[in-house]
């Protein structure tokens, strides 16, 4: 029998879960594959052949946690490891437990420094998840240090300058990874959206990863720009000083995100992975706003993306009808679609998947045995 991958999925925002079901469904059928996350209804459609096991979630309390060990200090080399959680054993020696008992061939560890050091530990070679960010301290290093190989769902040109060339070198960096990037056509998308043809459009994205972007300084930028039509996707912080004005709508969630960004003349977003694809994917100009996250990870890429002249990035929206007519207007000026497009592979989860593949079969497959030379002295 084919040995099984396994796969760790943060269940936290929806970037995790859709590149794994991209990659579950580009793997071989013959390639048994596990997945371990806190939620199992996160998920694109999966295969048949896939396995969803829910784990108690490594971040959050669930019940009877200890807090009287608090004050032990956490190591350097590891990042979210409290003391005295039944949760957290529990995840842990499920993921052991099948470690010992199917003899997986890669961990996929997408993302935590604590099961990638623990498949580590176990002799279970792991792929990481490389995510922007400052994340060169001990934990981070000993999760990338210790990875048979490196996963990036983002351009090797977006890397960040300090990621070295061993690092680079095992790193398979796959633009759109976890996105359709088959970019529906403009008119359509926004005939499906309720958009005129001819009416200009501004989109407000905000992924599920966080808690959106203000209403107050968004009813600043409508107010600026009142012959556009603004539209919001996502979650919207509710200000009570607010005063929109009738060209600005809340949709909330979506089911069809990507026909919003295809509509759209002009889309604002923050920086998480899946809403960058989907926006390089679409080739719309593009302000970005960077928010909080832990290591400064959107940070971090929007200096990637500015870097790469494929975003125009300001670390926070316009605060003024000035300020919001000149971010709007060098977003527009600064437009580069060709070379947003080119942050896209054509197969990108096609391409990860053989990558995977060949990893295994590189890191399994036993070296030939050595010979010894030929003795012609007749001794």
């Amino acid at each position: 029998m084919t040995q099984p991958f396994g796969y760790f999925v943060h269940h936290q925002g929806r970037g995790h879960a859709e590149r794994c079901a991209a990659i579950a469904n580009a793997l071989p059928v013959t390639r048994p594959l596990t997945i371990f996350c806190a939620r199992d209804d996160i998920f694109p459609a999966l295969p048949a052949h896939v396995e969803i096991v829910r784990i108690p979630s490594l971040f959050e309390p669930g019940g009877g946690e200890a807090t009287t060990m608090d004050d032990i200090a956490t190591p350097a080399t590891l990042h979210c490891a409290p003391l005295g959680w039944p949760g957290i054993r529990r995840a842990m020696a499920t993921i052991a437990n099948w470690f010992d008992s199917v003899n997986p061939a890669l961990m996929i560890c997408d993302v935590s420094a604590e099961i990638a050091q623990l498949a580590r530990i176990c002799s279970v070679p792991h792929v990481k998840v490389l995510q922007h960010g400052d994340r060169g301290d001990p934990g981070h290093r000993a999760a990338y240090d210790g990875a048979a190989g490196l996963l990036a769902a983002f351009h090797a040109d977006l890397a960040q300058p300090e990621w070295d060339a061993a690092m680079r070198a095992k790193t398979c960096f796959a633009g759109g990874l976890g996105v359709d990037i088959c970019v529906p056509e403009r008119e359509l998308a926004r005939r499906r959206i309720g958009v005129a043809a001819d009416e200009e459009t501004i989109l407000v994205l905000s992924g599920g990863g966080g808690d959106g972007f203000g209403q107050a300084p968004l009813a600043v930028g409508a107010r600026a720009k009142p012959g556009t039509r603004w539209i919001t996707i996502g979650p919207v912080q509710r200000d009570w000083h607010a005063t929109e004005p009738a060209n600005i709508e809340h949709r909330g969630w979506v089911d069809n995100p990507a026909e919003y960004v295809a509509a759209a003349d002009l889309v604002i977003a923050s920086t998480g992975n899946t809403t960058c694809q989907q926006i390089l994917a679409a080739a719309r100009p593009w302000l970005a706003i960077p928010e909080w996250r832990y290591f400064d990870e959107q940070h971090r890429k929007a200096e990637a993306l500015a870097a790469a002249g494929v975003a125009c990035v300001r670390p926070h929206l316009p605060s003024s009808a000035d300020a919001w007519e000149q971010a709007l207007a060098e977003t527009r000026a600064t437009h580069r679609p060709d070379a947003q497009r080119g942050m896209i592979a054509d197969t990108p989860a096609h391409d990860t998947a053989m990558w995977l593949e060949a990893l295994a079969a590189r890191l399994w497959t036993p070296a030939p045995a050595a010979t010894l030379p030929l003795d012609l002295t007749g001794a």
